[in-house]
């Protein structure tokens, strides 16, 4: 009922309030410049090239059997859609400064951690959101093990908290000071 009636007054409640807070990606100057050649590309090529597909599909007469129809039409909505989410994640960007100490784990750092609990070592390189790919070994800086190593040096133990129930223990054993070289791919989302 208090939603309702600050809906109703023109106030923003505490949950929209907190919504707004969390829909600011962190994202580099590379990962925008990435965001804006895919968006050129796709207007420029991909959306050609589908709505020529369409155009040809179309041509071949009964729609509402037509497969090559509707899968010319998906594929051109899905372009469309990627445009519109590349853009809306630029417009909402929080650029973010890639620079850390050379001793102290950063952005676009490669790592390598101390599992304690499970007796193993793993080593990845810390990447933004739009970029975090676990099975390729890039992991985000706004995870839980990516939030709780920044900014720590080699030698430190470190508490990852997964949730308010569970958290585990890593050591920090090696530090690489890499780049975003501009191999790292964007997430397709």
């Amino acid at each position: 009922m208090k939603h309702i009636l600050e809906d109703l007054t023109g106030k923003e409640s505490e949950r929209e309030q907190e919504k707004k807070k969390h829909m600011h990606d962190k994202m580099t100057r590379k990962d925008i410049a990435r965001m804006e050649e895919e968006i050129e590309y796709r207007k420029l090529v991909v959306r050609k090239q589908a709505l020529e597909a369409v155009k040809e599909a179309r041509a071949q007469g009964d729609l509402s059997e037509n497969f090559e129809y509707h899968a010319a039409k998906k594929d051109k909505n899905q372009n469309e859609s990627r445009i519109r989410y590349l853009e809306r994640m630029i417009k909402t960007a929080q650029i973010i400064d890639t620079s850390s100490n050379a001793d102290e784990v950063g952005l676009d750092n490669t790592v390598t951690v101390y599992f304690e609990e499970d007796d193993e070592t793993e080593t990845f390189k810390l990447v933004t959101t739009v970029r975090g790919n676990s099975l390729k070994g890039m992991i985000s800086i706004d995870s839980p093990i990516g939030k709780a190593i920044l900014g720590h040096k080699v030698g430190d133990r470190v508490s990852v908290k997964v949730n308010p129930e569970y958290s585990y223990d890593v050591i920090i054993k090696s530090i690489e000071n890499t780049v975003d070289d501009g191999t790292d791919k964007l997430r397709k989302f």
